[in-house]
């Protein structure tokens, strides 16, 4: 399984709502539910009128798109990295997921993917 890593810093945000959110950057993830505005995108745009914010994530996606009746994916990466005490982000889109990862445990991260097999392009 091929992944790429994202040369970006992420930060995880709580919204007031979703009026300063710049849509137009590469990555610009946003969750709405009954009871909050979630928000990931790059550290240098965090909006003003955030609430909560968790900087310091690195992230790498998987590539290609994946078919919705693949299974087990993502639960084979978060199991192996749990297993590692690596604590995880995950995004879905349509075509594919993506893993953030805190920064002071990504380099861990890739290595053990490496060691099980999973293609890390850069």
């Amino acid at each position: 399984m091929k992944l790429k890593i994202i040369d970006e810093d992420f930060s995880v945000c709580k919204l007031k709502d979703l009026s300063k959110v710049d849509y137009s950057h590469e990555f610009c993830f946003v969750g709405k539910t009954d009871e909050e505005l979630s928000l990931v995108c790059s550290t240098n745009l965090v909006p003003n009128n955030t609430i909560e914010c968790d900087n310091g994530w690195k992230a790498f996606r998987i590539q290609g798109m994946l078919d919705f009746s693949l299974i087990g994916i993502l639960s084979k990466i978060s199991t192996l990295l749990a297993d590692n005490e690596i604590g995880i982000f995950a995004i879905s889109t349509y075509n594919t997921d993506y893993i953030l990862i805190k920064e002071n445990n990504f380099k861990k991260a890739i290595e053990i993917l490496e060691k099980n097999g999973y293609e890390l392009e850069r």
